[in-house]
């Protein structure tokens, strides 16, 4: 991702940002799993919305990066995430909450319909995830697991009984998140594997 200089001392080169986006994601699994496994109340739902807006603000600027440094699955995949898992979730939990305290009625099956262009556009991405397999691959798959039943749940084809199975698959892509950032902050300020990988970066 490095820049060309005019003169002769050679560009800095941009650090990869892809930390911060997976420290996003988590959030916003970790938040969602809470939300689906009932470990929260609606009255979470403003505070819930705050945090997946501020993970928007991130992950945008990690997915222009990622485009800027040529990452055209990571980059394209953080940008879509930002727009709708993060800024269009948040927006959306406030409005919820909002409309639950009005006794205001809302056809939720409309997430149904959005999501589901989320769980088909992830899924046929994915094999681009898995040219190298890595840690980032198993988050790719935990959300594969995930969207669908999100989907299928909001457009009332499966029981709200369901919810657990994409709250603990949200679960794992946030630990995953989690730890596949640390390894990219510690491992590439030691400049080696400080902890341990899969299949490399």
């Amino acid at each position: 991702m490095a820049t060309e200089s005019t003169t002769s001392t050679p560009a800095q080169a941009w650090a990869n940002p892809t930390a911060a986006g997976l420290v996003g994601l988590a959030v916003a699994c970790f938040a969602h799993f809470a939300n689906l496994s009932g470990y929260v109340t609606t009255a979470a739902l403003p505070l819930f919305g705050a945090w997946l807006i501020g993970g928007f603000v991130v992950q945008l600027l990690v997915a222009v990066l990622d485009l800027r440094g040529g990452n055209t699955a990571g980059g394209n995949t953080f940008l879509f995430f930002s727009a709708f898992f993060m800024l269009a979730g948040g927006i959306e939990m406030i409005f919820k909450y909002n409309a639950i305290q009005d006794g205001a009625p809302l056809d939720g099956r409309i997430d149904g319909w959005a999501w589901l262009v989320l769980w088909l556009v992830l899924w046929l991405w994915t094999p681009a995830f898995f040219k190298k397999f890595n840690i980032l691959s198993l988050v790719i798959v935990a959300l594969d697991v995930a969207l669908p039943f999100i989907s299928l749940i909001d457009l009332t084809v499966l029981p709200a009984s369901f919810k657990p199975v994409p709250a603990y698959a949200l679960l794992a892509a946030g630990v995953l998140g989690i730890y596949l950032s640390a390894t990219l902050v510690v491992n590439t300020t030691y400049g080696r594997n400080v902890l341990p990988v899969i299949g490399g970066k």
